[in-house]
Formats: C-alpha cells, sequence, structure tokens
C-alpha cells in the first residue's frame, strides 16, 4: 500500500537569503499523495540536489502532516558552511546532525530531588545533601 519509490514536490515559500546568518531559510511543502511521508534524510537529499549543496548543510524540522495526508509542511535551512551551521544552530539540531554530542545529565526528577534535598542545609552541608540518602 505504502509506496516508497512513488514520486514528491517539493515547493518552497517564504524564502530568505539570511546573510547574518550565513543561510538560505523557507518553509518546505512536500506534496506526496501515494505514500504515507517522507523521511527528512530523503528530503535533505532532495533539497541538497535541488540547490546544488552538500546535504549535511541541510536542516530540515517542525514537518507536520496535512488532515488527509498527501502534504506536510516545514521548515528548511541551507548553510553556507560548516561553521556557521555550529555556531547558530540550535544544540539539540546539531546532536541529531551528528556534529555534536549529547550532554548526559541525570535525569529532571532526580535534579530536583536532589536540589530540595540541598534546601534543608546550610553551609558545607549542602553538598553532603547532594548525595542519595542512605537507605535503612
Amino acid at each position: 500500500m505504502a509506496d516508497n519509490s512513488a514520486p514528491i514536490t517539493l515547493r518552497t515559500r517564504k524564502f530568505i537569503t539570511n546573510r547574518l546568518l550565513a543561510r538560505r531559510q523557507f518553509v518546505l511543502d512536500v506534496l506526496h499523495p501515494s505514500r504515507p511521508n517522507v523521511s527528512k534524510a530523503d528530503l535533505s537529499e532532495k533539497l541538497a540536489a535541488l540547490y546544488k549543496t552538500d546535504k549535511n548543510r541541510v536542516v530540515t524540522f517542525g514537518f507536520r502532516t496535512h488532515f488527509g495526508g498527501g502534504r506536510s509542511t516545514g521548515f528548511a535551512l541551507i548553510y553556507d558552511d560548516e561553521a556557521s551551521q555550529k555556531k547558530f544552530e540550535p544544540k539539540h539540531r546539531l546532536v541529531r546532525s551528528k556534529l555534536a554530542a549529547k550532554v548526559e545529565k541525570p535525569s529532571r526528577k532526580l535534579r530536583k530531588e536532589r536540589k530540595n534535598r540541598a534546601k534543608k542545609f546550610r553551609g558545607t552541608k549542602k553538598s553532603k545533601a547532594a548525595d542519595a540518602p542512605k537507605k535503612k
């Protein structure tokens, strides 16, 4: 039923060449009538071919499929070089494109519990409160 080799049509709207951020940015409409959706990797490859650039410089995000299917709309950015991409792109999107390593940190719940334990002490005891409480 789902034909992944079916043709797709890309349409760009609100195209801006942003010299300050060293990129081209636009709203991307994807028409995919005979398939459920199109992967971001496929979109990046097609946009790179269309705008004659490296597929690693193309960033696609924020896609929503319209009700009834067959059409999706999202945003795309094409950076001029890797340095400007690393400088201006948010960290979470750099991690997605494997240009930055993911920062591992304790879960939100653990951080909140640690903060509340530390509230009960003053001075040097605060650092001891940061450790998990001993269970008897």
